[in-house]
């Protein structure tokens, strides 16, 4: 729902972006670096250990600007560029500039909360940012559309946010792909509220779009604070006995760590410590550490 997005919005004759076009050169700069070296990659990512456990806070700002191809970092530019020129020009670079970090930020730590027993977890992109300038654009454009890639049509702003939401609720839940839904709600959410706080005049002038993605998000981030056993389910299905709660999850990954360690040191007893990648060295320190 995310990549791919494009705002149809009048052009403005004089764009004054410039915040938009640093934020794509670090990112493009950023993620080549990550394509290039892994240790640059794995030290910037953000996964649930470092930040938790080892305070790497840091973390939940780099992620953003890793990709995990050159596809995924074009679509994310592709999206970021068709909403954030305009957005620019109209609301400044400044808050411009606080939009993005607080909707990437925000993104990261519904991401950080929902995903906090899976201390393997790890995520990049800078979609919870695009994310949030994504659904400012909704706000400070009233009647924008927004089309999809390679799709001859697009939709109300508002139609497209209920999708997002709801969609985004479900991928949470089944985790049928590798998408990061949580932190594309986050940013949204986050992106959303920040431009409201900015235009509040646009509660009367746009009240349907925000009404319908901040209240079923709101309501499902109370629920899952009170009842976090709802996100632990498979792919869509009525079967009960596939069904597994905090403990089944926790103690399978926990078995998969231990595997995962397990398979390191007979690695090491068959051909040596020489013999480790550098991931599987990094994975052994954190275990020593523990």
């Amino acid at each position: 729902m995310v990549l791919g997005v494009s705002a149809k919005l009048p052009k403005l004759l004089l764009m004054n972006s410039p915040v938009t076009l640093f934020l794509t050169l670090i990112t493009v700069i950023f993620s080549y670096q990550g394509f290039q070296n892994q240790r640059f990659f794995d030290k910037y990512a953000f996964q649930i250990d470092g930040i938790l456990k080892y305070k790497e806070y840091y973390r939940l700002i780099s992620s953003g600007f890793l990709h995990g191809s050159w596809m995924h970092l074009g679509f994310n530019l592709y999206t970021f560029f068709s909403f954030g020129e305009s957005l620019e020009n109209v609301v400044g670079s400044a808050n411009f500039l606080f939009i993005y970090f607080v909707s990437l930020i925000g993104g990261n730590v519904l991401s950080l909360f929902i995903h906090r027993f899976d201390g393997q977890y790890a995520a990049i992109g800078a979609s919870g940012a695009v994310c949030g300038v994504i659904f400012a654009s909704i706000v400070v454009f009233p009647n924008m559309e927004i089309g999809m890639f390679l799709m001859p049509f697009s939709m109300s702003s508002w139609m497209y946010g209920l999708l997002f939401v709801l969609i985004s609720i479900y991928g949470i839940r089944s985790r049928m792909s590798n998408i990061g839904h949580d932190a594309h709600l986050g940013g949204a959410l986050l992106g959303m509220l920040v431009a409201v706080g900015l235009y509040p005049e646009s509660l009367k002038e746009n009240y349907l779009p925000i009404v319908l993605v901040v209240t079923p998000t709101l309501a499902f981030i109370y629920l899952i604070a009170k009842r976090p056993d709802i996100l632990f389910i498979e792919k869509f299905t009525f079967n009960q006995k596939d069904y597994k709660n905090i403990d089944d999850e926790y103690n399978e990954r926990k078995f998969a760590r231990q595997q995962e360690i397990d398979d390191i040191l007979e690695k090491i007893h068959a051909k040596g410590f020489d013999s480790l990648s550098e991931r599987e060295k990094e994975a052994l320190e954190r275990f020593s550490e523990k």
